[in-house]
């Protein structure tokens, strides 16, 4: 629907400089304006939360706790769901008691390799004793060095070499060991779902005994203490709206009129819809998420359209028919319908048809006024 947004404001200045112009008391008179400005288009969105999750199963199991139920408000990292980890906490234990054993095998590796540091084991005697012994170091150990048939320095370096990459391995194992740890404990976290941030459970979708599987929804949680309305505006219309812009919305369930600020314009149309996605900050405690509102969004590409504006207490209603009082030339007041269209701040109304500007209305009929509601209708015009 479109109507003249700026027809408000137009109507309250001219009113006021205008004579014999009231808003209030039976029987006074309103001069009928015609008030200018861009045409706007009423445009159906939704009231979302500012911020809004799905909490879902990392890894199946069976639910073993829930915070509470859809409403209950938690702060921000708060338990809310958790399944079942007595498994994991099993493989935990085992993964540390693999990793004691792992640094006893790293600790004894550092011992061998200083001992084979200080104490080679190419020095030491082949064993034997008495003069079998005493003949091998005094004889066959020098007679091999000197016919180059052994070489105790190249022995030595490999027992050393060999002692470090014992020392390597064992380093390795338990860094291969910590790594299974981390990921252990990343799964264990996983099976507690803590809340993000300050905010509301909206809907469960489990109970406590359930068993879940892997991606499963457990809960939506969202920050419900500031809302935005969520509007596909038409490509056209984008071009005059900017961020920080104020504008007028009507809210359910009794069109009740607050204002709302652009808040975020989505960079890209819909290529199927060629629509935009605009979000609208709320002010707080107007609305509730999920319902209904009307956003009014300015047309700068429509010619301007000019309407009569009038108060609203001019306007009486028989059923579903509106109609004012026009003050004839005798100043004797006439029954004639109209067509109403958007209702504007401050009171007034703009007429789509049924009068013109210039007439003489009364501005808030009383009921002798009224009683002759079935007496003197004039033909809409």
């Amino acid at each position: 629907m479109k109507s003249a947004s700026a027809a408000c404001m137009l109507a309250l200045a001219v009113a006021a400089a205008l004579p014999g112009v009231a808003l209030a008391g039976a029987g006074e008179s309103f001069v009928v304006q015609q008030a200018q400005g861009a045409p706007t288009v009423s445009l159906g969105g939704t009231v979302v939360p500012y911020k809004e999750v799905t909490l879902a199963a990392q890894l199946p199991g069976r639910v073993t706790y829930l915070a509470g139920r859809e409403g209950d408000a938690f702060d921000e990292d708060k338990l809310l769901v958790a399944i079942g980890d007595e498994e994991l906490v099993a493989k935990r234990r085992a993964m540390l008691a693999q990793m004691a054993s792992a640094d006893a095998q790293l600790r004894n590796a550092g011992v061998q390799y200083t001992r084979e540091l200080y104490s080679p084991r190419s020095r030491n005697a082949p064993g034997g004793m008495g003069l079998p012994n005493l003949f091998d170091q005094m004889f066959t150990r020098p007679v091999e060095s000197f016919i180059g048939e052994r070489d105790r320095g190249a022995e030595f370096s490999a027992d050393v070499y060999a002692s470090g990459v014992q020392i390597q391995e064992a380093q390795s194992g338990m860094m291969r060991l910590q790594a299974e740890l981390q990921a252990l404990d990343s799964k264990i976290r996983d099976a507690r779902s803590i809340a993000p941030f300050d905010g509301v459970i909206v809907k469960k979708f489990v109970e406590v005994g359930d068993t879940v599987q892997p991606g499963q929804p457990l809960l939506n949680y969202a920050d419900v203490g500031y809302l935005q309305v969520e509007v596909d505006v038409p490509a056209r219309l984008r071009p005059g709206l900017r961020e920080g812009q104020m504008l007028q919305a009507e809210i359910d369930p009794a069109n009740r009129r607050v204002p709302i600020r652009v808040a975020q314009i989505f960079p890209m149309a819909d290529p199927q819809r060629h629509t935009v996605k605009i979000k609208f900050d709320l002010p707080q405690g107007v609305s509730e998420p999920g319902m209904y509102a009307k956003v009014l969004v300015p047309d700068f590409n429509a010619p301007a359209r000019s309407s009569p504006v009038i108060p609203k207490s001019a306007v009486r209603y028989n059923g579903s028919l509106p109609g004012v009082y026009v003050l004839t030339e005798s100043g004797e007041p006439q029954l004639r319908l109209i067509r109403v269209g958007e209702a504007l701040d401050g009171g007034f109304i703009s007429v789509l048809s049924g009068l013109r500007p210039g007439e003489r209305i009364l501005s808030d009929p009383g009921p002798r006024v009224t009683a002759g509601w079935a007496k003197g209708v004039s033909p809409d015009r």
